[in-house]
């Protein structure tokens, strides 16, 4: 076994399930710790955080990634148990044949968090090791920061929270590179360069409950909303740009009544999303959509939540011109540099100031049962993370 499959083995084990950590920061620690990196845990609420960082002075690249990992659904649906890692030699489709190392066939390391993210955080780790031991007196200062709450629902004890943190006591970050699982079908196709804001309401619509043989009674609240979602849902909130898509509107749950098919019923609730790009503002679309619930006369109450604002690489950044150069030098693809997707913890390293690039091994199988990685990308991948140090931060 090679040391960054050794290591991501020993994360499998540990059933880290959001905000669990289960104890993969601290065998991370010690190790960092022995290579001569400077050790902080930073514990908030549930949640442990890790930041571990070797050098002084200069400029600041950091390495951030999660070491939670989301529930496992039914074991019994997995060929293996999920908490116990397993390599298996597999077929490949045709299309997938470049990867293989025996005539169409690859070897993949099966497990819970193998993808996401546990196999590029054994990854940082081997680099990190290797390249402070091959350049103990670099330039500037190279971190892992790692947090157990990455993939919980609300976020507000990990990097959210280490982040302000950094902020107030004027922590710089220069260049941030986030593990998490970017490639579409091998290594270093696809990059991730900025990111979409998300932006979440919880609506209540208020009417008046009664008999539904007696409307002129009562006030039906879905009646009364269902114009009002129609033109939110038709709306065309803004063009996009070259960077990013246009903002898009989503109602992700919708309920109302009382169970009784003869009664009207008092409230509506609703869940709406904007994932929303540099072309808005969060306050802009909070002010449009409340609005339109005026326009239509509705009785409401609407919570605002808003988990991150966009983000983006410009394509002449430092970071993102050696990450492009990385992946087309190691992995012989030119990647493709994409602002799609959900949201990552580099939502809250970004407005520090930092340049953020995500790169790490293929999402077709993230939270999906029998989650793996091809074996021998992840091997390849500390050598990915190492070239990044060393053309950043050596002459």
């Amino acid at each position: 076994m090679s040391d960054v499959l050794d290591l991501v083995c020993e994360l499998i084990r540990r059933r880290s399930v959001t905000p669990d950590d289960a104890g993969c920061q601290a065998l991370l620690a010690a190790r960092l710790q022995r290579a001569g990196f400077r050790i902080e845990h930073l514990r908030h609420g549930d949640v442990d955080n890790l930041w571990a960082v070797h050098g002084d002075g200069g400029p600041t690249l950091v390495f951030l990634g999660h070491t939670d990992v989301v529930p496992s659904g039914p074991e019994a649906s997995w060929h293996s148990p999920p908490f116990e890692p397993v390599v298996r030699l597999c077929d490949l489709p045709d299309r997938e044949n470049r990867n293989a190392t025996i005539h169409g066939r690859t070897l993949r390391l099966y497990g819970r968090g193998a993808a996401d993210m546990k196999g590029s955080v054994a990854a940082m780790a081997v680099a990190l090791e290797a390249f402070v031991a091959t350049h103990p007196r670099h330039a500037g200062r190279v971190a892992l920061l790692l947090t157990s709450d990455e993939e919980g629902p609300t976020n507000l004890d990990g990097v959210r929270k280490v982040a302000e943190g950094f902020r107030a006591r004027g922590e710089q970050i220069d260049w941030c590179v986030v593990g998490e699982p970017s490639a579409k079908e091998r290594l270093g196709d696809l990059i991730r360069v900025g990111r979409r804001g998300s932006l979440s309401g919880a609506l209540t619509v208020r009417g008046v409950q009664g008999h539904v043989a007696y409307p002129e009674k009562a006030l039906n609240p879905i009646h009364a909303f269902a114009p009002a979602l129609a033109e939110l849902a038709a709306e065309r909130w803004d063009e996009g740009n070259a960077d990013f898509p246009p903002t898009s509107f989503q109602v992700s749950n919708l309920n109302a009544g009382t169970g009784a098919n003869n009664v009207i019923p008092g409230e509506l609730t609703a869940l709406i999303n904007f994932r929303y790009c540099t072309a808005s503002r969060a306050d802009d679309l909070r002010t449009r959509t409340e609005a339109i619930l005026c326009r239509h006369g509705l009785d409401f109450v609407l919570d605002w939540n808003l988990s991150g604002e966009p983000f983006l690489t410009p394509p002449d950044g430092r970071l993102r011109k050696v990450v492009v150069d990385v992946c087309r030098e190691l992995c012989g693809v030119e990647p493709a540099q994409s602002t799609g997707g959900g949201t990552s913890d580099g939502r809250f390293i970004a407005p520090l100031g930092a340049e953020v690039v995500e790169l790490g091994p293929v999402n077709a199988s993230i939270h999906k049962v029998d989650e793996c990685v091809d074996v021998a990308e992840l091997e390849r991948l500390p050598d990915l993370y190492r070239a990044i140090c060393e053309r950043l931060l050596t002459g």
